[in-house]
């Protein structure tokens, strides 16, 4: 595993422990020689986030729309940054060429990142791990919103393989191992069919 893409939150006025938290992610995954690749923030759990791997010595790459930047949102110290002119080609880029996805709490930048990626691994698109760091209890609302996707069958049991929680940073990368491997027959089972139609 060499590169995470952290996806997580811009503000500072959340409560300082999920700041903290992405600080300690930052240095996790630095210590275990893996590039953080996030979205090129300075506040926030963002810039936390690469101010922990940067002080753990780590790479840390941001991607950023040119909007962002003309507003000085951008986190200076990054070992690199990539610009993009869309909020949708800067979302490509961040889960292409990752090896994991790691999503922390977070708004609705966080959320639209974190379904559009199990979405896509969902259809086979897709098929790294995703870990969800539920500090607080914060994605406990979510997590029964999958589950009861699942009760009503818009998603097949199986698709409760496609992430899996942790309650802290330190264990992300036990998470990240503990993830199901996955591939194309997922899409095998993408689209749940009448009793009886097939799989």
């Amino acid at each position: 595993m060499k590169r995470v893409t952290v996806y997580c939150a811009s503000s500072a006025a959340a409560h300082p422990e999920f700041a903290a938290a992405a600080f300690e992610l930052g240095g996790i995954l630095a210590r275990a020689g893996i590039t953080t690749v996030y979205g090129g923030g300075a506040i926030g759990s963002m810039g936390r986030l690469a101010d922990g791997a940067l002080a753990a010595g780590g790479r840390v790459v941001g991607i950023m729309p040119r909007f962002m930047g003309d507003l000085e949102w951008g986190h200076p110290g990054l070992s690199e940054i990539v610009w993009t002119e869309t909020m949708a080609a800067r979302k490509e880029l961040l889960f292409q060429d990752t090896d994991a996805i790691v999503t922390l709490p977070g708004g609705t930048g966080t959320l639209e990142e974190l379904i559009e990626v199990l979405t896509l691994k969902r259809l086979g698109l897709f098929f790294k791990p995703v870990v969800l760091v539920n500090q607080r209890g914060f994605y406990d609302p979510l997590i029964q919103l999958l589950g009861n996707c699942v009760t009503e069958a818009f998603m097949s049991p199986r698709h409760l393989d496609m992430w899996r929680v942790v309650d802290h940073v330190d264990q992300v990368l036990d998470g990240l191992r503990a993830c199901p491997p996955w591939d194309e027959r997922s899409r095998e089972f993408a689209v749940q069919r009448a009793p009886g139609t097939g799989s």
